[in-house]
């Protein structure tokens, strides 16, 4: 065996590790070579990484094909869901958060496990969440149903009466082509009252409830003037804010004072009618 074909042979089967060797690539047939011509050099092996890059000899090799993804994967990735629980959690933190958007896009592409479908649909966080979604993004048929459709808690009231109103708000400026006046939204609340699902059904006159104005005029009548103490407590039986407390209080006796002030030029007027009346009789 001659040294060349010695080289060759420790090559071919000597094989370096995380490396593909390529046998070289047989040579044309060509016409024989005369005695004049000069012998071909001994071919040389190419080493072709996975990649399939060739080595300095310049040999270049096909790449080998990648396995299929049945040999990669034998075994289906496990799917990722949610629980009811887990799901009102990220609503409420995304509405909280004010972005309508990102919880839009959380709503319509979450997996959830099939049992918890029936949780979802009656959970209150999720289904104000579609609620506010419905009405950013105009589907206002959508939220009437959400709303008409479920009995929601107290604490969720007062967004969702807000959004209500504000919708049917747009849809009246749609229709006449106009903003609206106070009068206007008044007759828009007239039409479309709140459903029950999210008010308790009590009446609120000047924005405050019948229950609330009770018992602000009965504590006026004990102390027209209170003290931060005692509007912290009349503001916290009656779920106002110290602020709206003290306005109530001062708009009343401003209201007193002008009574008392109109009571007091009538009754002047009438006397002094009086006094005129009966001194033109005398004579």
């Amino acid at each position: 065996m001659s040294c060349e074909t010695a080289r060759l042979s420790d090559m071919d089967f000597v094989r370096p590790p995380n490396a593909v060797l390529a046998r070289p690539s047989p040579l044309p047939v060509t016409a024989p070579l005369s005695t004049d011509d000069e012998p071909l050099p001994a071919p040389v092996a190419t080493a072709v990484t996975a990649t399939g890059t060739t080595s300095s000899a310049g040999v270049a090799a096909p790449t080998p094909a990648p396995p299929p993804p049945a040999m990669l994967f034998p075994h289906p990735l496990p799917m990722l869901n949610f629980t009811a629980q887990q799901v009102a959690q990220v609503c409420e933190t995304l509405e909280e958060s004010g972005d309508i958007e990102r919880l839009g896009r959380f709503l319509w592409s979450l997996p959830v496990h099939p049992s918890a479908c029936e949780a979802l649909n009656k959970s209150e966080a999720v289904l104000r969440a579609r609620s506010l979604v419905a009405f950013h993004t105009g589907n206002f048929k959508e939220l009437y149903h959400i709303i008409e459709s479920h009995k929601f808690t107290k604490e969720s009231h007062v967004k969702l009466q807000a959004i209500w109103l504000e919708a049917h708000y747009q849809e009246a400026e749609r229709l006449r082509g106009r903003p609206l006046g106070p009068v206007d939204k008044y007759r828009v609340r007239k039409k479309f009252p709140l459903p029950l699902t999210i008010w308790d059904g009590e009446h609120k006159t000047h924005c405050f409830k019948e229950r609330t104005r009770y018992l602000l005029r009965e504590r006026y009548l004990q102390d027209p003037y209170p003290n931060p103490a005692k509007k912290r407590e009349l503001a916290h039986a009656t779920g106002l804010t110290p602020t709206q407390v003290g306005n109530w209080f001062k708009n009343r006796r401003q209201r007193d004072r002008a009574a008392a002030a109109k009571n007091r030029s009538v009754n002047g007027a009438f006397i002094i009618s009086y006094i005129l009346f009966h001194s033109t009789c005398i004579s």
